[in-house]
């Protein structure tokens, strides 16, 4: 089976509004992998920190995209880098947990070959139904799909990924059988929901904000801890489903990597992350700013392992290598 995409969301957002350049600094030229393709949030983000960390850490910063394996090239990369400070890992948290538990013979261990620096933002996940769907709410949803088991159909952007494992975690709390369908991102996902093609998916809160507020397709419930601050939709934990399922960037550099120099890029990350003008370029495209110390990043990589690992154990699904 092919390695799928692990980033999740935000493949499609825009750049041009938040693209910059760094400027020049005396320090030694640095540069920022991030593993997956331009052109999508991931990549903005690892563009405006760019800018605005090379100041503070005296340095040019730039970003190269190390695409390939589905984030697993840039990651490998990253690992096999000088830690002299000169490399930057940027990816997301659930490709840094999820492909070492998913893979046959894992090709990393994010905590022996990589040095935590920060959590950077989050994004977010929803449950999101079509004009097939006869259901207001997600209390509505679920009488549905229980009164219709032979519809129950949902889309996930693609395999592997944390829609997918929502999916199967939904399946096991519900005790409804659903079939998961595999797509090639979210903008699919939609056109089948909108068409009357597919019932329902999970999805990035991001791929489904325009049909919804268009009328096209209605977002039944966020997957986030708390309410979406870009839309007034309940959680699933208001709905008394026992899941949290957002997902994360975060910053890495490699193994042997200074941890006095992984606190001055996780400093200068923070100070980035908290300005105004950083902030509203990140929200205007679905990221959430965070910002975190390395043991920060440390924490909540554990925290979602320890979560996903038995939900991804029971699913059975593996990647072969």
């Amino acid at each position: 089976m092919k390695r799928r995409d692990f980033l999740a969301g935000g493949a499609a957002c825009t750049l041009a509004a938040i693209s910059g350049k760094a400027s020049a600094q005396s320090g030694p030229l640095t540069k920022i992998i991030f593993p997956f393709a331009a052109g999508g949030g991931g990549d903005a983000l690892c563009r405006v920190l760019a800018q605005y960390m090379s100041q503070p850490l005296d340095r040019n910063i730039i970003v190269e995209n190390r695409t390939g394996g589905d984030g697993l090239i840039g990651i490998k990369a990253a690992k096999a880098a000088n830690p002299d400070g000169t490399t930057i890992l940027v990816t997301t948290g659930p490709t840094m947990y999820l492909l070492p538990m998913v893979e046959t013979q894992p090709t990393f261990d994010t905590a022996k070959d990589f040095v935590p620096v920060s959590q950077l933002v989050r994004f977010e996940f929803c449950v999101v139904a079509g004009p097939a769907v006869d259901a207001k709410d997600f209390t509505q949803f679920v009488a549905w799909l229980k009164a219709n088991p032979d519809k129950a159909t949902f889309g996930v952007p693609s395999n592997g990924t944390i829609p997918h494992f929502t999916g199967s975690r939904l399946e096991e709390v519900l005790g409804i059988k659903m079939t998961r369908v595999a797509y090639r991102g979210g903008a699919p996902i939609m056109n089948d929901l909108i068409g009357g093609h597919l019932p329902f998916a999970i999805v990035t809160l991001t791929d489904a904000i325009p049909q919804h507020r268009a009328g096209g397709v209605k977002v039944l419930a966020v997957t986030s801890a708390e309410r979406s601050p870009f839309l007034e939709v309940p959680t699933l934990k208001e709905y008394g489903i026992d899941l949290v399922a957002d997902a994360w960037y975060g910053m890495w550099l490699p193994a042997g990597a200074s941890p006095a120099f992984a606190k001055q890029v996780s400093e200068a990350a923070a100070t980035a992350l908290a300005k105004p003008e950083v902030r509203e370029k990140l929200l205007a495209i679905g990221l959430i700013p965070v910002g975190s110390t390395p043991e920060g990043l440390t924490r909540e990589l554990a925290a979602n392992t320890a979560f996903w690992q038995p939900i991804v154990k029971a699913t059975g699904y593996k990647i072969t290598n």
